[in-house]
């Protein structure tokens, strides 16, 4: 079951659900501010979960007539909107932790806190690693941001335990507060990595160098002696699919024929180097190339 995206996302969902009840419980015993974060922090990612689960769904549909392009995107919609949650729950973190360290709090029964930091780490690193497996298997957005979250929480709740700690070993509860801040901190940092890179897909931000490059020993490899040079080449990323776009000159007194076959094998040439590439081409003859100007994309290869 585990092996499908939506799969993983159901386990996350699963995973999630038990840890709140755990750490709500574990708060309540304990009084500790740190812990309480924690199941907030927990809560986000189990809404970060379910809109995983709903978007990994969503974007496996095939295109339709409102969406012709298809619905990958909606990964990296739902990513952005993990990247927002964590946000939010930070800043609800730095509040109530910064209130108790003003008017002061006590913590009660530490094992049982610990104990349940404890398996929270165990839990969330075993899932995450099963999440992240699938996101590079199925290159998805929205479960490698599922992913972070719980590793994060994994590092978070790690941190909780050793503030619980020093509680237990100095008898100061305001180390329960400041491991809660410091949690804050490592929540905005995985929020603001999420939001950065999902932001990226939706606005076409172009595909990183050693893509391009890929691309471009590709299109190499497919070139003959009938292709002049090509330019205006684009490419971006919508989920996990690569869109990829370029203009070829062919030299002159090549058939619309041949240059149709040419540009069929150029394509298939990205498409085996690229993984989920859809690649346009558009022929021209050589006699039509022009230096770009500031507003064309992409260089222009000679021969």
């Amino acid at each position: 079951m585990i092996r499908t995206k939506s799969g993983a996302a159901g386990l996350s969902i699963a995973s999630n659900a038990s840890l709140i009840a755990l750490k709500l419980a574990a708060g309540a015993i304990t009084g500790s501010i740190a812990i309480l974060t924690e199941a907030i922090h927990s809560l986000i990612d189990l809404v970060a979960s379910v809109i995983a689960f709903i978007s990994v769904r969503k974007a496996d549909e095939p295109a339709d007539a409102e969406h012709p392009y298809g619905h990958e995107k909606v990964e990296n919609l739902a990513a952005t909107i993990e990247g927002m949650l964590i946000l939010v729950g930070a800043g609800i973190i730095v509040y109530e932790a910064t209130h108790r360290l003003v008017v002061g709090s006590s913590v009660d029964s530490l094992g049982v806190g610990m104990a349940v930091m404890g398996f929270s780490v165990v839990a969330n690193l075993g899932v995450s690693t099963i999440l992240y497996r699938q996101a590079r298997a199925h290159d998805s957005a929205a479960l490698e941001g599922d992913a972070a979250h719980l590793r994060t929480d994994a590092l978070t709740s790690a941190g909780v335990l050793v503030g619980l700690g020093l509680v237990e070993i100095t008898g100061n509860a305001s180390f329960d507060s400041i491991t809660a801040l410091v949690v804050a901190g490592a929540i905005v940092g995985a929020g603001i990595r999420i939001i950065r890179r999902s932001s990226g897909v939706l606005v076409d931000e172009a595909l990183p160098p050693e893509e391009m490059d890929r691309i471009e020993q590709a299109i190499t490899t497919a070139r003959t002696e009938e292709v002049a040079g090509y330019h205006k080449l684009r490419a971006r990323r919508a989920g996990s699919r690569r869109y990829i776009d370029l203009h070829v000159q062919y030299v002159g007194g090549t058939t619309l024929e041949r240059a149709h076959e040419l540009a069929h094998q150029m394509r298939a040439s990205i498409e085996a180097e690229i993984s989920g590439a859809e690649v346009l081409i558009h022929a021209e003859p050589e006699t039509s190339f022009r230096e770009p100007d500031d507003s064309e994309s992409g260089p222009y290869r000679s021969g």
